[in-house]
């Protein structure tokens, strides 16, 4: 059960603290990923467990996400025809990933997570094409792209093992098996983070490991953030999107080289 005293005399400035790195995380969330090494040590400056922080932290990452979908959508950038074909090999995948991740020893968790990121940073710099397809470049559906299916399968085996730096993964799959643009591909990005979250949230809620209070106030930031990082991709350029994502990605690949 999720500590109440952590509710006590809690500080103002740890309020305001959470919502500022949770509109930040959600700014990073939304056109990239890694907002998570920004929420964990601040749940965790405020007397959360790890555990707990964990699953607090899903508070947050869902509700960014529910709120970016929506705003990409009201903006025509899901491709809702497409919907369940991205979502199904990605829900596969993660049961399989949490099933390896029950019986995996927990030392592989940062050599999974390393070798992720820095896969992910080479891709940008060696096949930028990948990650950032050419303007005009037709997009494909999933029952059409073995490619595709593959990727996504283990972009859920991944969020399914590790969850940390999932949307890296996910966003190789979306742009380099289906060739969507990277707006299009943050926008399906936060579809399958979402579903991915329900089921592990379900999980840390029926674990009682939840401290609703900081989720909540965590969640508020990261809406804002989420909203705030859809206008931003919806102005930005495709290089530039591309250069924000690689930044992230080795950010996350260093946050996981010296992670304890």
């Amino acid at each position: 059960m999720a500590d109440m005293s952590v509710f006590s005399g809690l500080n103002p400035w740890f309020v305001v603290l959470l919502l500022v790195v949770g509109v930040v995380a959600g700014i990073i969330n939304t056109l990239a990923g890694g907002g998570s090494n920004l929420t964990l040590p601040a749940l965790m400056v405020m007397g959360l467990p790890a555990d707990v922080a964990n699953a607090t932290n899903r508070v947050g990452v869902l509700m960014q996400s529910l709120s970016g979908v929506r705003d990409f959508d009201r903006h025509g950038q899901l491709a809702r025809d497409d919907i369940w074909g991205v979502l199904r090999p990605v829900l596969l995948g993660s049961v399989f990933g949490a099933v390896a991740a029950a019986f995996a020893p927990a030392e592989f968790l940062k050599p999974a997570l390393l070798l992720a990121m820095v896969t992910m940073a080479l891709i940008i710099l060696v096949m930028p094409s990948v990650v950032a397809p050419p303007l005009g470049t037709p997009t494909k559906r999933v029952a059409d792209s073995q490619q595709a299916v593959w990727g996504l399968f283990f972009a859920g085996i991944y969020g399914g093992f590790v969850q940390a730096g999932v949307g890296f993964v996910l966003i190789t799959a979306l742009a380099g098996g289906l060739r969507y643009d990277l707006v299009k591909t943050n926008a399906l990005k936060m579809l399958c983070t979402a579903a991915l979250t329900i089921a592990a949230l379900a999980v840390f809620i029926w674990q009682g490991l939840v401290a609703w209070l900081l989720g909540i106030i965590l969640a508020c930031g990261s809406v804002v953030g989420a909203k705030i990082g859809v206008r931003l991709a919806l102005k930005t350029s495709q290089r530039g999107l591309k250069w924000f994502l690689f930044i992230m990605t080795v950010v996350a690949s260093v946050f996981a080289l010296f992670k304890e």
